[in-house]
């Protein structure tokens, strides 16, 4: 549904994007990862054809961007990061002044309008200016817009930013809504935004992609061994030399907490069963014991300072 390949785009000497390529399929929701200045707005840009790239090609729908930009507008749905609301419409008027802007018939307005301001969350303040909206609000009516003419592709660049927590989560639960019924890509800088709403993930890092996987594949990349932690009810002297006798473990410390153990074993290697059996012998009395994840934070930190991304 989009196909990205071989992009660049230079400012003078500045290169803001150097020969990235990715490819998102039909009913995905994607989120497209970066610390500021990474290259994320520029790509949405060139996506939604506000701006041509130096050089390669970008196919949505199977539309290329620069041949075709009036096609690709039909097929897709864009919310910048300020949204391009009028403050002086009320919301009914600004999607109609929308509608008819992307040539929808009276007719499909109408269909459309009822459908969206319903979706969408709008039904009560339809009436009301823009103006005297809240963020939140305004960030449906942008995201209103977006999807007035049922666009299969939606393109959203920080669709939270500004709005306080109960605002995000509303946001956040409207495009998860939205996945399936239309591919969706997201530009964040919000990892939980990212992990809570998208499949997949494409992370940019200095203007280059630097991994493009799900969340728990870049995690299963990254780490190079398993981390369990083991916390008993009565530790015995000798639990701490048996637990390092266990195959595959490569380290034992105790935790921080009383009575708590950290195992590092290889990576790949489920040591749960016998360390469970070992502590039951012990008679030390099993509390709890859980595998360590790897989580996006992580990976985004490591990426995000590597000279070379990760295979």
């Amino acid at each position: 549904m989009i196909d990205v390949k071989h992009v660049t785009k230079q400012y003078g000497q500045v290169t803001a994007l150097d020969d990235i390529s990715f490819s998102i399929h039909k009913g995905e929701t994607v989120a497209f990862l970066g610390p500021n200045g990474a290259g994320k707005t520029t790509t949405m840009r060139i996506l939604t054809g506000f701006m041509p790239p130096t050089s390669g090609t970008v196919q949505i729908a199977g539309f290329d961007c620069l041949e075709e930009p009036w096609e690709v507008k039909k097929h897709i749905g864009y919310l910048p990061e300020t949204p391009p609301l009028y403050l002086e419409l009320t919301v009914q008027e600004y999607l109609i002044f929308v509608g008819r802007i992307k040539r929808l018939s009276p007719d499909q307005l109408h269909e459309r309008m009822g459908i969206i301001v319903n979706q969408t969350g709008l039904t009560e303040v339809q009436g009301r200016v823009i103006g005297h909206l809240s963020r939140g609000y305004r960030q449906r009516v942008g995201l209103a817009q977006a999807l007035l003419h049922n666009p299969p592709v939606l393109i959203l660049d920080e669709p939270t930013t500004g709005l306080d927590p109960n605002q995000i989560i509303e946001i956040r639960d409207l495009i998860k809504n939205l996945g399936g019924s239309h591919t969706i890509i997201l530009s964040t800088h919000l990892l939980a935004e990212a992990a809570a709403i998208c499949q997949k993930v494409i992370i940019i890092h200095r203007g280059q992609i630097v991994a493009i996987d799900t969340p728990e594949q870049l995690g299963a990349k990254l780490r190079q061994s398993e981390i369990l932690h083991l916390t008993v009810k009565q530790p015995d002297p000798s639990l701490l030399e048996a637990l390092r006798k266990i195959s595959g473990v490569l380290h034992v410390s105790p935790g921080t907490k009383p009575n708590t153990y950290i195992l590092e074993t290889e990576a790949g290697e489920d040591a749960r069963d016998e360390l469970t059996k070992l502590v039951v012998t012990c008679g030390a009395g099993l509390l709890e014991l859980h595998t360590q994840t790897v989580g996006l934070e992580d990976v985004f930190k490591v990426l995000t300072k590597a000279e070379k991304p990760i295979d």
